[in-house]
This record gives structure tokens, sequence and C-alpha cells, in this order.
């Protein structure tokens, strides 16, 4: 295994463990009234069953104990709540009453101060289990976790240790059963004193202060051990209950005391110390617990505020894309819209082209036999080896010009390609794809408004017929098409495709001077003359994504990019998801590129940095760097939380992108019918595209150069634009 490989490997089983941590101290627990579905007591002793509800079974003879008359044990069960147990106790410090508090060890983990203040103010601590379970359905060795973790907690808390414990969902000597007495035998040779209670104050039910104070007052002047709550729910019904109850027993003369100061009342000689203290090992254990769970907690609260995030910027997105790109097919679509008078003049069509053998004679055919009157176009064989250039000449094809060079990448071969061009307007078209016969004379159109210096067509996906591609098919038309709409809206579009785009020779030439944060008019001051046939470097190869480096040049120079829906290209997808990969980590690492190469606009007048930049660097970028955490809690929530919140959640996401995807086909004018795949998307498509990204930005971050990438090609997109 490569040390790359390793070291991520070696990061997704941290992650994975903080997130185990996290759900096992966040497990979900109902109130301890909820009593056990066995009530056989066959194997439960007289003595246990009609004796006291402190029991102690370490020996062969068990021994249960009651308080002494006039005696009461307060007992407060799963906290420490940060809000109500400082009110709890502020109550009974009002009082001067000590009551027994039966902690859960997570909660002790993230509220270590609230135990430590118990301890302080003379109360006592016993264990409540660390994520309050019911014991009788797990394993024994999770049950030693559970009570030796809770103790961790409290050494670490508070420096103490406790012999008091008390089952959750437990209740009174005679409810106990066979099952809940074999947990208590196995407690006690733990070490254990297994508390029940004599009165349930059933304050967890919230019947009203009268209610709880009848339930929690001992009859006539027995003594009693007295369940209450000071976490789980409000608790004000419990403080005011305290506030009536302390003073009224106090009248009758009874005496507050803890639980081991009852039971050592009880006998004629202290057999049990209040909060003896912990051990140094046991402290130092505890701190490795109680920052496990504040780091895990702290991951999920980072997890959780970045979906929150990811939500925020998705909807957002989505609203911004019906508003602005449905006005945008509205008004186009509108009967009196025009660009202005027909746009007639020839136009120059250049095609880069590097071993396309597969698609390019018929690409150059449906570029050469288009409607628009005086096409020329312009192949630039660069360096290829598989006989591009003789395809094409082969062709004979009158208005069809080859030109070879060495290779020297896409940059070069359109910069070589304009310097042989003729005309004003200049067509850009990628080597895999077939235009529609009205596509060039759609294209060039928008060229009726002065100040449009590039137009950007239309792209279709012409080989659908594998889920790869199909998958692709819907990204196209939601996410370059709608797009889109919504950036020349805004006056910012970043990019005008590769695959077709047309350009104004002058908007070229004065946006070749716009590099970096350096504005300029003269491409000489950015490299000087190219080296292929001395024409200036108007397509810089400074980025991968020249066509966004150029589109986004031509902003800041001042001129309007806008999209031509009419002017439809088809090209070939990917069709395999290594294919897919290179392809979108050269298209993702040469957009991060151009970005800094332009991050100048940034404090320029111009809709680049307006909006261009923080749109692409939100939606781009961030959005979908941030987009796992969907499928991060998506998972979570399956494992531990449950299934109904997490399918709600994901199918509302879902929902969400199916809407969106829904509205992005019919302004498009596309069947629906592909659509179907869009749940499958979410599984693998979307993940494949964030781990590009990902690679992308570590790529940027170090620096490192890509060349051009060649895709395999099949020539699937003709059989397309035919059909």
């Amino acid at each position: 295994m490569s040390p790359r490989r390793a070291v991520t490997l070696a990061v997704l089983l941290v992650f994975a463990s903080v997130l185990f941590v996290e759900a096992y101290a966040s497990a979900r627990f109902s109130p301890d009234s909820t009593g056990n579905d066995d009530d056989s007591s066959e194997t439960v002793p007289d003595e246990i069953s009609g004796g006291g509800p402190i029991v102690n079974a370490s020996t062969d003879k068990p021994r249960s104990y009651r308080l002494p008359p006039k005696t009461v044990a307060l007992t407060f069960d799963d906290g420490p709540d940060p809000w109500w147990t400082p009110r709890v106790q502020r109550v009974l410090d009002r009082y001067g009453v000590d009551a027994t508090f039966f902690v859960v060890g997570s909660q002790v983990a993230r509220h270590p101060e609230l135990v430590r203040r118990l301890v302080a103010g003379g109360h006592e601590i016993g264990v409540h289990t660390f994520t309050h379970p019911r014991l009788s359905t797990l394993a024994s060795w999770r049950r030693h976790a559970e009570y030796s973790q809770t103790q961790l907690a409290i050494a670490r808390a508070a420096g103490v240790r406790t012999s008091l414990l008390r089952f959750p969902y437990s209740s009174q000597p005679d409810a106990i059963d066979d099952s809940e007495w074999d947990l208590i035998r196995e407690a006690g040779h733990l070490g254990y004193l297994v508390v029940v209670n004599d009165r349930d104050s059933r304050d967890w039910a919230r019947p009203g202060v009268d209610a709880i104070v009848h339930d929690a007052t001992p009859p006539g002047d027995s003594g009693a051990i007295v369940l209450m709550h000071d976490a789980g729910g409000n608790r004000a019904q419990t403080v005011a209950a305290l506030d009536r109850l302390i003073p009224r027993l106090l009248a009758r003369g009874y005496r507050f005391t803890t639980v081991s100061g009852g039971l050592n009342a009880a006998l004629a000689h202290p057999v049990l110390a209040q909060n003896p203290p912990a051990s140094s090992s046991d402290r130092w254990r505890g701190s490795a617990l109680v920052w496990a769970v504040r780091i895990a907690d702290g991951v999920l609260a980072g997890i959780t505020f970045l979906f929150v995030a990811v939500g925020v910027l998705a909807i957002g997105r989505t609203l911004l894309l019906l508003v602005l790109a449905g006005r945008h097919a509205r008004r186009r679509r509108s009967a009196t819209w025009s660009w202005g008078p027909p746009v007639t003049e020839p136009v120059s069509v250049v095609v880069p082209a590097y071993n396309e053998k597969e698609g390019i004679a018929a690409s150059v055919r449906s570029l050469a036999t288009g409607d628009h009157p005086g096409i020329e176009v312009i192949v630039v064989d660069d360096g290829s080896t598989d006989g591009t250039a003789e395809i094409v000449e082969a062709l004979g094809l009158p208005n069809v010009k080859v030109i070879r060079k060495p290779n020297g990448g896409k940059a070069s071969a359109l910069n070589a390609g304009l310097s042989s061009a003729r005309h004003e307007i200049v067509v850009m078209v990628d080597g895999d794809t077939i235009f529609e016969p009205g596509t060039v004379r759609r294209l060039v159109q928008p060229f009726a408004d002065p100040s449009v210096g590039a137009v950007a067509g239309n792209v279709k996906v012409g080989n659908r017929h594998s889920l790869v591609a199909r998958w692709q098919h819907i990204e196209y038309v939601i996410g370059f098409n709608l797009d889109r709409r919504l950036y020349e809206t805004l006056r910012c579009m970043p990019t005008v495709p590769g695959a077709i785009g047309a350009f104004r020779r002058r908007a070229l030439v004065s946006a070749a001077g716009m590099r970096g944060s350096r504005p300029a008019t003269d491409p000489a001051r950015d490299g000087g003359q190219a080296a292929d046939g001395g024409a200036p470097r108007v397509m810089s190869d400074d980025t991968l994504a020249e066509d966004t480096d150029i589109t986004m040049s031509m902003l800041r120079a001042g001129w309007r990019v806008v999209y031509e829906e009419g002017a439809r290209a088809w090209t070939e997808a990917p069709e395999t998801l290594a294919e897919l990969w290179k392809q979108r980590y050269r298209w993702s690492y040469g957009t991060m590129q151009a970005m800094w190469k332009h991050r100048h606009a940034l404090v320029e007048k111009g809709p680049l940095g307006r909006f261009g930049l923080p749109f692409l660097a939100l939606f781009s970028v961030a959005l979908p760097l941030l987009a796992p955490v969907i499928d991060l809690l998506a998972l979570y929530g399956l494992l531990f939380l449950g299934w109904t919140e997490t399918v709600i959640a994901w199918t509302g996401m879902l929902a969400l992108q199916a809407g969106t995807a829904a509205i992005a086909f019919r302004l498009d004018r596309e069947s629906h019918r592909p659509l179907w795949v869009l749940p499958l998307q979410q599984f693998a498509y979307r993940q494949l595209m964030y781990l590009v990204l990902i690679q992308s930005v570590v790529t940027a971050l170090t620096g490192a150069r890509l060349r051009w990438q060649k895709m395999h090609r099949t020539g699937q997109a003709e059989v397309a634009s035919r059909a």
C-alpha cells in the first residue's frame, strides 16, 4: 500500500472512530419510568423484593437496607444538565440539603464542571451508566463498560469514585424481576450497591407540582429514598416541587441526607464513605475519555454546521436559478426578442485537434456544411500521431484548411488557428464536437449587439446510452446550460465552453492583455509574440482551462458574454469513470487556476469581481467540497439516529435537486425520461465529483501542473446528432 493511500485510510478510520464515539455518547434514552417487559420474579429472594431500596448482592447472602424513620434521601437521575442541574442545586443549597445525583457518564464528560460543583457542595455522586441503555439487552462486557466509563468520567470531573449504582428504568424493590436480579448480582460482584427507590415522584411525566410533592412525600414517619430527575426534559415542576417538599418535611421533623449517609445511619457502624477519592490512573484515563467525547461532539457540531451551510448554499443557488434563469428563458423566447439586424458576415471556425481520428471527419463536415454564408474551417493538427490531419484532407472540402504543428497544447493550437483566421468573428470548436446545420448561424447572431464580445453555445451530450453518460447529460443540462442563463443575467458568465464558443477578434486581442492583476490592451505586454507564426499569444497556457481564462479576461476588459441556447453542439462525454475523472480533474483544476489568476478582479469595478468569482467560489468550489457532509450525516443517521428522520432529510435534498432538474430540462426542451437515473447519481457520480474536486484543491495547493489530456473517443456524438 502506498504511503498516500495509507494516510488516507488512517484518516478515514480516525474519522469513523470519532463518529462512533459521538454516536455512542449521544445515545437517545426514554424516561426512567419505562418498566421491564419480563415481570417474573421466581429467583428474587424475599429479603430483596420485600426489603429496602439499597441492595448489597456482593455476597452469597444478599441484603437490603432501609433508611431510618424520618430520614429522606433525595436522589436525582439522568443528569447533569447544564440548565436544570444548577437550578436543582440552588434549591438544595438554600435549605442546606445534601442529595445524591445518579449521573449519566456521557453527560458528565460533556459537563464535568457541574459534577465538580455538586461534589464541592457536599452532594453525593452515583453511577447511572454511560449512555442510559436498557442493561438487560446488552452483553456483559458492555454493561461493565457502561459502569467503568462512568466511573472514569466522574474521576476526571471531580476526582472521586462511587460505589452506588442505579439502573436505568429501575423502580422499587417489589418490582425487581428475575432479569433485573441477575443484573443486581452481577453489579454486586463488581463491588456496587444497587439503589432503587421508595417513592417515585413521577416528575418525568410533569403531572403538576402538587402531584409531584404528593408522590414524593413518605407516609407517616417512614424513611424513604425519593426518585426525582434533574435532566431529560423540562424540570421546572421538579424545581418548584422541591421548594415546597423540603420545608414541608423539615416542618414534620425529617432530616435530609445522602444515600450513603442514610445507610450509615441505619447501621451500627458506618460502612460507606461519601465520594471517596479516585486513583490517579483513573483520573488520567478519565481525561482521555472526556477528551474523546469532546472531540467527537466538536466534529459532529462542525459537520452539522457544514450541513446547514450546504443546505443554505443549495437552496440559495436553486432560488437564484429558478428566478434568474427562468427570467432569461422567458425574455429570449418572447416574440419581440431580437439581437438586432441579422449577422451574415463570414466566420472563421478554429478546430484544435490532437489524435481525434474517431470523430474529426464528422465534426469538420458538420462545420463546413453549415447554413451560414462564408464559413471558413481551420483544423490545427497539434502533433497528432493517428492520422488526424490526413483524415481531414481526405474530405476534400474547399472551405477547410489544415495546419500542422508540433505538439504544444490546446492554447498553442488555438493561437495558431487564430493567426490564420481571415474573419473578425471566430468560432472555436473541440475536435469531437458535431454542429447542427444552423448552429453557426444562430451562434453568431448576438454579435449584432456591438457590446457582445463572446457567445457560449448549448452543449449537448451525444452518447447517452451508458449510465455514466446519462449522468453527464443531466449535469450538462442543469449545471452548465442552466447556470449560463443565471450568469448571463448577472453579466458575469465565467466560461465560454471549448466545445462551442464564438468571439470577436478585437475582443480577444483586447482581452489578451488582461493577465492576472495587470489590465492592458497590448498583447505584447504579456509574453510578446507566440512561437507559432508570430501571432500574439491571445490564448494563454497559464491554466488548463484556457476557455475560462480568456472569458474572464474578456469580462475584465468590459465585453459582454452571452448564451445562445439555440446554437446546439453535440459532444461525446467520457464513457468510463476513469475517463470522466481525468476530464473533470482537468476542468476543476483549470477553473481554480483561472480564478486565482484573475483574483484581482475582486477589487475592480466589474461583474466578474462582484458576482462571477464569488459565485464560482461558493457554488463550484465550496458547495461541492462541502457536499460530502450530506452523505456523512445520512450514513451516521441511518446507523445511529433512526431511519425516519434520515430518510426524510435525504429525500428533501433529493427532491430539491429533482425539482431543479425538472425545471432545467423543461427550459432546455429536453425529455424528462433520463431523470430516472437521478437518485442513482447520488450514490456514485456525486461522490466522484467531489473527490475530483478535493484532488484538484490538493494539486492547486501543491502547485503541480498538468498537461492537455486527451480523452478516449468512439465517435458516438455523430450518431446522436443524426438521431
